[in-house]
């Protein structure tokens, strides 16, 4: 069961778009590279953040690497939590995208409302979900210190994966049957994303 901010025609489509993905393919929902969303909380407090360091590590169990700065307040929630959300955001959203990746919660504790963010919840994560992404990522961390400490470097095992199946089915997305709107980001710098382009396929040998 799903709850929380979202409106109530979003919780009506999360239920009928938002279905799981098999873990054994859940490093696909991120291996073209897109930009992501962090969600985190920890103590009563939730943030989002936008991250471009992050990327599959493994298949079985599946695992994921993420770069969080120490100085941001995700780094902090996940430290507390052990745990946390990769969300794939939509061309749809690249200006909620990049507001969240440019405010911190640390200088404005209503940042989330600032940048438009809904939130929706499921049974049994107490991490927050971001409506409206493409695909979501449930990790916990594998907790490494040194290399934490070092290189602000995660890695988490993914526990959970879901997709809007209007977008990802099947193991596979889909991108060259859905609208421009629901293209992958890919962030380069100073507020510039490019949108995922058109498939390239090659005939197996």
């Amino acid at each position: 069961m799903l709850s929380g901010s979202a409106n109530s025609v979003f919780v009506w489509l999360v239920n009928a778009h938002f279905l799981p993905v098999e873990l054994s393919k859940a490093y696909r929902l991120i291996n073209h590279g897109p930009a992501v969303l962090v969600s985190s909380a920890h103590g009563g407090v939730e943030n989002v953040m936008a991250a471009s360091w992050a990327c599959g590590l493994d298949t079985v169990p599946p695992k994921v690497t993420l770069v969080v700065d120490s100085e941001t307040k995700t780094r902090e929630l996940i430290d507390g939590s052990g745990e946390f959300v990769l969300q794939v955001p939509t061309a749809g959203q690249a200006a909620m995208t990049h507001a969240v990746g440019s405010l911190s919660l640390v200088d404005d504790p209503a940042k989330l409302s600032k940048c438009g963010v809904e939130l929706f919840r499921v049974d049994g994560i107490t991490i927050p979900f971001v409506v409206g992404c493409a695909a979501w990522l449930h990790c916990k961390v594998i907790v490494e210190p040194h290399v934490q400490s070092a290189y602000d470097l995660f890695i988490g095992e993914v526990v959970g994966a879901w997709a809007d199946d209007r977008i990802f089915r099947n193991g596979h997305w889909h991108y060259e049957t859905a609208g421009p709107e629901w293209r992958s980001l890919h962030y380069i710098a100073g507020g510039h994303f490019y949108a995922i382009g058109e498939p390239v396929r090659v005939d197996p040998t």
